[in-house]
């Protein structure tokens, strides 16, 4: 039996069949106008045609199709939100979208897509794809998921909020005239930053626009001699006004940075600011994107001869933190590690007291929930707990992501969001996986911590040490300068590849200074991408190796590290060797531990790290979460 129309789906085919030209297909990304991966309500196009909410995924529509590419995080979320008119292709196992496009429909095609929000790389290998059967990526005018969702919600304008120095490390005059110089490096006048966070990041500013994410809907253009904030003007307070007049910037609509680009590109963009001219001129006229941020309608206004085409300048100033922002990381995370210790120990006494539970240390076999319990405790109510530890803390602003709060079969969907009329009550007897974090005025913070309030079972433990082992391998290791993370993933997969096991996302992720809570360019991981960027000192990155088995449990361990120079015996080839210091404080839970499975070097870890934890935790916490954090940190000896 066929499964019932979905009316957009049809109202999606009505406007590509009455189209001029007609379109034979439709691409719906899952990014907003300056490519963001987390992006606001209202630029959730693809979660809206298709019902998949995961944050990374393209759909394609066609006449008969509707198809659904997401990454290996999402492939079990994907099989259970999809309707019977979708069809999940699985990105690394099944052709990419321009390849599947190319052979599957007919010479001469028409593609149609939002020209804001595909990536100017992204398109250019789209037409690379299509060229061999003529087919056309055709740039629309308007959004069709916009036209046919009907509730889409409004734009309320949120304050763009100055980002004190005091936070920041680097004042704007200066990271501006660093990006100058950098122009004149490339022997370019100009560049265009879509990039969110990095107009945020240079011109220390912060807003509430996109949820967990502390940025604005905005664009820069700095040239040699001036610098634009492109912005919806009822979020400019004069506090800001003067601030951004103050550094030489001036503010304009949103939605003028199209015709911008346009003036830019020939030559006649000016400014009402006078900025001192104290740059070399260039012979140059060459404009700077990045293409893999800037999107194809902003491309489309620039000449493509005169383009400069490479890296954001901004992504590895903004990746490497100064000092003041290394400082404020490591203060945010103690506080944020005291508010994780408060959480656990409070759902240790939960589970005993209301579901009888063996609890945090014992592995007494079976439980015994209370009959009629006043509130049952649920993935939703448990971390809106934790979001009430992590509430009080100094300069905390929000969570940086939604949690993942999961328990049993859930924890195996590898980014699950609990949703409060449908998520799954607490169960003593199963795995529980809590991946969280917090935005703080200085620093981002992103935890995991893997526990079970019952008996785990022989082979939850041996994943589970598996997976801490390699968290421990990344984090011991020593490396020379110029080494990237795609060539380091392999020490976290390595103790679960002897057991046949595996996980399907990237080991790590860089992490913004009160900002996104994935940053890159840098990451540690399987993809080619983790190819391009070499780690440098005063980096951050996540470790986060797991273990997932669909239908039963999952299993992952989280912490953030700083890049630093290692204190190396030898500096073979005069490279300069680095290593890592984690700034992430929460005990692992020694019950899951098969020590048998440790050598006398990941024991020695644990203690060390869960003595420094310990330490530097107490003065956080009162009289009985110390109790319980002593206990939660007694050392650990290898089985005889």
């Amino acid at each position: 039996m066929a499964p019932p129309r979905d009316e957009h789906l049809d109202a999606i085919r009505a406007l590509m069949a009455a189209h001029s030209p007609p379109l034979h297909a439709l691409v719906v990304p899952s990014e907003d106008a300056h490519q963001s991966e987390y992006v606001s309500e209202q630029d959730k196009r693809r979660q809206f045609i298709s019902g998949f909410t995961g944050s990374a995924g393209l759909a394609l529509i066609t006449m008969k199709e509707a198809l659904l590419w997401t990454d290996g995080r999402y492939f079990l979320q994907a099989t259970q939100q999809l309707s019977d008119h979708w069809e999940l292709m699985r990105m690394g196992e099944d052709p990419p979208v321009e390849a599947w496009i190319a052979d599957n429909l007919a010479d001469e095609a028409v593609i149609g897509i939002n020209p804001w929000c595909i990536s100017v790389d992204s398109a250019q290998r789209y037409e690379h794809a299509f060229s061999k059967k003529h087919q056309t990526l055709f740039q629309l005018s308007f959004d069709f998921v916009d036209e046919v969702w009907k509730d889409r919600p409004l734009v309320e304008p949120r304050p763009v909020i100055v980002h004190p120095v005091e936070f920041a490390g680097r004042s704007v005059p200066e990271k501006i005239k660093e990006l100058r110089e950098k122009l004149v490096q490339e022997k370019a006048t100009a560049i265009i930053i879509t990039a969110l966070d990095e107009v945020a990041w240079l011109y220390n500013i912060r807003g509430s626009d996109v949820d967990y994410s502390p940025v604005v809907h905005s664009y820069a253009i700095v040239t040699l001699h001036s610098a634009f904030f492109y912005v919806d003007k009822r979020k400019v307070t004069v506090e800001v006004q003067k601030y951004m007049s103050g550094n030489g910037i001036e503010i304009r609509e949103y939605e003028t940075v199209q015709s911008d680009a346009s003036l830019l590109a020939s030559g006649k963009l000016q400014s009402s600011v006078h900025v001192e001219k104290d740059m070399n001129e260039v012979e140059s006229s060459k404009i700077w994107i990045d293409s893999g941020l800037c999107c194809l309608a902003l491309y489309s206004k620039l000449s493509p001869h005169l383009v400069l085409t490479l890296q954001s300048p901004i992504a590895l100033p903004k990746a490497v933190k100064n000092t003041t922002e290394l400082d404020g990381l490591r203060k945010a995370h103690i506080r944020d590690g005291a508010a994780v210790v408060q959480y656990l120990a409070w759902l240790d006494n939960q589970m005993q007291e209301n579901y009888g539970a063996s609890g945090y240390f014992s592995e007494i076999k079976g439980s015994h929930k209370k009959e009629n319990l006043p509130t049952k405790l649920t993935e939703v109510s448990v971390s809106d707990k934790l979001e009430g530890f992590r509430a009080t803390k100094e300069n905390f602003k929000g969570l940086s992501f939604p949690t993942i709060s999961s328990v049993g079969p859930n924890a195996a969907i590898i980014h699950y969001k609990p949703e409060a009329s449908t998520c799954s009550e607490m169960d003593a007897d199963k795995i529980y996986l809590c991946d969280s974090g917090a935005q703080y005025l200085d620093g981002t913070t992103d935890i995991t911590r893997t526990v079970h309030f019952g008996r785990p079972s022989e082979h939850e433990k041996s994943c589970y040490t598996a997976v801490l082992k390699g968290h421990i391998a990344l984090d011991i290791a020593v490396f020379p300068n110029g080494t990237t993370g795609h060539a380091l993933d392999i020490l976290s997969r390595a103790p679960l590849w002897r057991e046949g096991l595996d996980y399907r996302h990237g080991t790590g992720h860089g992490i913004g200074s009160y900002l996104n809570v994935h940053e890159g360019p840098h990451l540690i991981s399987f993809r080619p991408s983790a190819r391009n960027v070499p780690l440098q000192a005063s980096m951050t990155v996540t470790d986060e190796p797991g273990y997932y088995e669909d239908g039963s449990f999952g299993i992952r361990l989280e912490n953030v590290l700083i890049c630093k120079e290692a204190n190396a015996k030898f500096n073979f080839g005069d490279k300069g060797y680095l290593a890592f210091e984690h700034i992430t404080w929460a005990p692992y839970q020694t019950k899951l531990i098969d020590t048998k499975l440790l050598t006398p070097v990941e024991i020695d870890w644990v203690n060390t790290y869960h003595s420094d934890c310990r330490k530097i935790l107490e003065p956080h916490l009162n009289e009985q979460e110390k109790q319980w954090l002593m206990k939660a940190t007694e050392p650990i000896a290898a089985s005889s």
